[in-house]
């Protein structure tokens, strides 16, 4: 389904389905950036009000744990997400003109 890390591919290596007019968009990234913060937000908060470290400690903590949790979930929404659309046959809206 993909030719690099997120780059879908046109084709699928296996039987030839065409891949070419799916296309999962932000979608998986804004799926993403509720998860990362709904994670993150909280843990951030609680070294905080625990323990009071300066800016570049939080800076050092959680910029990579940021990174870390987006490259890891990036690729497996938007797999999911293109196989939704690809399985539903789902496109752009369309008005009907009659």
């Amino acid at each position: 389904m993909f030719s690099g890390y997120i780059k879908l591919a046109d084709r699928c290596r296996t039987c030839g389905a065409d891949f070419s007019s799916a296309d999962a968009g932000d979608g998986p990234a804004v799926f993403i950036m509720f998860a990362v913060g709904f994670i993150v937000v909280p843990l951030v908060l609680l070294v905080e009000l625990a323990y009071a470290p300066p800016t570049w400690v939080h800076l050092v903590l959680w910029f990579p744990l940021t990174a870390l949790l987006v490259g890891a979930m990036l690729r497996p929404f938007k797999g999911v997400l293109f196989a939704l659309q690809y399985k539903n046959k789902a496109q752009e809206g369309r008005l009907d003109e009659d």
